[in-house]
């Protein structure tokens, strides 16, 4: 398979250009590129390292991830989360990453958070979704639903709202938004104790991990490569 190739069909899903200023999305490590056409993503057709056997989908690159790759003969990681540094023992293999670009994107991160918990869309703002019930449902209905992917969740509410018609998503760490999505839920990952104090809205943290989880598989599906795809085995460091 050629890497290239991958990696144009999850930037034709999820732009580069759509990153945040301050992200590092793209080639983590490049494996064998070349220098001949710096300013390309593409090398010489025909160079042996445009090619890649196996690819392992993750959400964060960490040591344990690697040695995933290395044991399930990948050598490719395409990752969610990305590298802001490169340790020397891996840049023996291939790493790219699509971070906010893929949470801003159609069918993304928190689209694919509001899929698999079986709501619908009803507005879309750049890191945000809002999702209009069509009725009220109490705060144990939708705790409940949240636990099935989220067994760990905490949730604030300060002033003892009884039911929801509308929730704010965003996927990972969407604390910046509480109180700004003018819905009466809004559920994200790590939130932190004064933003938690200050909440108006009911505000459900299922955890960074349990919010992206789906990443990997989103990833998988974009490149389409079936069998030569992993999805690694992780899991959130929060016991």
């Amino acid at each position: 398979m050629n890497k290239y190739d991958i990696v144009l069909k999850i930037e034709k899903f999820a732009p580069l250009e759509t990153q945040e200023k301050w992200d590092c999305s793209g080639w983590g490590v490049n494996k064998g590129w070349s220098q001949i056409h710096p300013t390309t993503p593409h090398v010489e057709k025909g160079v042996e390292s445009e090619n890649v056997t196996r690819v392992l989908f993750a959400l964060t690159v960490t040591d344990k991830t690697i040695k995933q790759a290395r044991e399930k003969g990948c050598d490719m990681i395409i990752s969610h989360h990305p590298l802001f540094y490169v340790p020397l023992d891996w840049k023996d293999i291939n790493i790219y990453s699509a971070h906010t670009n893929l949470d801003k994107a159609d069918g993304g991160t928190t689209d694919r958070l509001i899929k698999e918990l079986g709501f619908t869309i009803s507005e879309k703002r750049e890191f945000v979704r809002i999702v209009n019930l069509d009725k009220p449902i109490d705060i144990e209905e939708l705790r409940q639903k949240l636990l099935k992917i989220s067994p760990k969740l905490r949730y604030i509410n300060n002033y003892n709202h009884k039911s929801i018609s509308s929730i704010g998503f965003c996927a990972g760490s969407g604390s910046e938004f509480i109180n700004k999505t003018n819905t009466d839920a809004f559920i994200t990952g790590d939130l932190k104790f004064h933003a938690a104090l200050e909440c108006e809205q009911i505000v459900f943290d299922i955890g960074h991990f349990e919010s992206e989880q789906f990443a990997p598989l989103i990833l998988k599906e974009i490149t389409d490569i079936g069998e030569n795809g992993v999805i690694a085995d992780e899991k959130s460091p929060f016991i």
